[in-house]
């Protein structure tokens, strides 16, 4: 077998948000990132606090950034919810139950530093923790569980966090994200 035979796929989308193929993710982002589908999920724990990760440096966007728990795109024929399910396990070692939708619209552009951009149609969901952390180092360098106050602080200082948790973290607020967080206990 090739390596392109295990190389992921991610969905491309027309401006109405409608699948019109799949791209290696290799070459998806660039500085003409055509638009995509994504995902973005926020794991809690049972005390009610956030995990936060670092993305390693060998990240091709946004390295060394902190953000939320898991970013990924899901296959050709993979359901969001399995997406997030796998994304968390390869990533993190993390199991987690209650995966929910919460910003089932949400999208964004952002230029990196280096040109790259992200350019994905990206729902965002809200899961609480089933299992022990166990990071992937090549995919998260340092991860911390904090309280949401603090990560909606982090929201108003955008060069602290990734430019996509900054737009959804303020949107969570307001869509009832407390069902999760620490000031719901």
């Amino acid at each position: 077998m090739t390596a392109l035979a295990h190389e992921e796929l991610v969905v491309l989308l027309d401006e109405d948000e409608r699948p019109i193929g799949t791209a290696p993710k290799s070459t998806v982002h660039h500085t003409d990132t055509p638009l995509h589908l994504a995902f973005s999920c926020y794991v809690f724990d049972d005390a009610g606090r956030v995990l936060t990760t670092r993305r390693t440096l060998g990240k091709i966007t946004w390295p060394g950034v902190w953000t939320n728990a898991c970013c990924g795109h899901p296959g050709p024929d993979e359901s969001l919810e399995a997406a997030v399910r796998r994304r968390l396990d390869q990533e993190l070692g993390l199991v987690v139950d209650d995966v929910t939708c919460v910003l089932p619209h949400f999208r964004y552009r952002a230029t990196a530093a280096d040109g790259t951009v992200e350019n994905e149609v990206c729902p965002v969901f809200c899961a609480r923790a089933a299992s022990g952390l166990d990071p992937e180092p090549s995919e998260v360098m340092e991860w911390s569980w904090v309280s949401w106050a603090d990560m909606q602080t982090a929201a108003t200082v955008p060069w602290l966090i990734s430019p996509w948790a900054a737009e959804q973290i303020p949107q969570l607020a307001q869509a009832g994200v407390a069902r999760w967080s620490d000031t719901a206990i």
